[in-house]
C-alpha cells in the first residue's frame, strides 16, 4: 500500500514538472493576460479541472513556473560548493561562475528567458521572486568575498554587476554573436574591475 502511494506521489510531482515546463515555453513570448486557463489545459493535454488541481489559479500556475527558473538558475549556476578550499576573490571561480551561468543561459535559454522577460513582471509577487533571485546571487557572491564582503560598496556594486550581466546575456541571447568563453572572460574582468573600484578605487589585473 506504501508503494502505491509513493508510485501515486511521485507521478503527481512527475506531472506537474511537466506543467511547469510547460509554462516556461508558453508564456515566454506572449503575456499572461493573453493566454486563457482553458489554453494552457489544452496544450498540456488535460482538462482545466485536472489543471486546477495542480494549480489554484492560472496566477499560481505563473508564480510556480518563475520560482522553478529561479531555482535552477541558481542551483546551475553555484560553482563554489564545487570548489571549497577555493580562496576568496578567486577570479579562476568567478569566472567558472560565468561560465556556469552562460550555459545555463544557452542551454535553458526558454527559462532564462521567462525568468527575466515574464509578462507578469509588474506583479509584485512576480517582482518579488525576481528580485529575491538576484539577492540571492549577490549574497552568494559575498560569502564567497570573506571578510570584504561586509563592506556595503562591494554589495551596491555587485547589485549594480548583476544587472549588468542580466542585460549583457540577454543582447547575447539576441544575438549570439561572441563565443561563450569569450563573454565569461568579458564579465569576470568587468566584475573585478568594479570590485577594484569599490573597495580601492583602482581597476583589477588579475583576471588571467
Amino acid at each position: 500500500m506504501a508503494r502505491a502511494e509513493k508510485r501515486a506521489r511521485l507521478s503527481v510531482d512527475e506531472r506537474r514538472a511537466q506543467l511547469l515546463d510547460l509554462a516556461l515555453t508558453i508564456f515566454v513570448d506572449r503575456t499572461y493576460e493573453e493566454i486563457s486557463i482553458d489554453e494552457i489545459a489544452k496544450a498540456a493535454g488535460i482538462s482545466k479541472g485536472l489543471l486546477y488541481h495542480y494549480f489554484p489559479s492560472k496566477k499560481a500556475f505563473y508564480v510556480a513556473a518563475v520560482r522553478q527558473a529561479s531555482e535552477e538558475l541558481l542551483a546551475e549556476t553555484d560553482v563554489a560548493k564545487e570548489l571549497p578550499s577555493s580562496p576568496p576573490n578567486d577570479p579562476l571561480l568567478l569566472r567558472r561562475g560565468y561560465l556556469a551561468f552562460l550555459s545555463f543561459v544557452e542551454r535553458r535559454r526558454v527559462a532564462y528567458s521567462f525568468l527575466l522577460r515574464g509578462g507578469l513582471g509588474v506583479d509584485p509577487e512576480i517582482r518579488e521572486l525576481v528580485e529575491d533571485t538576484k539577492r540571492r546571487l549577490v549574497a552568494r557572491m559575498l560569502e564567497k568575498a570573506g571578510p570584504v564582503g561586509q563592506d556595503a560598496r562591494l554589495r551596491t556594486t555587485l547589485r549594480g554587476v548583476i544587472g549588468f550581466v542580466e542585460a549583457v546575456s540577454l543582447d547575447w541571447l539576441d544575438h549570439g554573436d561572441l563565443e561563450r568563453d569569450e563573454l565569461a572572460d568579458l564579465l569576470a574582468r568587468v566584475t573585478m574591475d568594479a570590485v577594484a573600484q569599490a573597495l580601492t578605487g583602482k581597476p583589477s589585473r588579475d583576471v588571467p
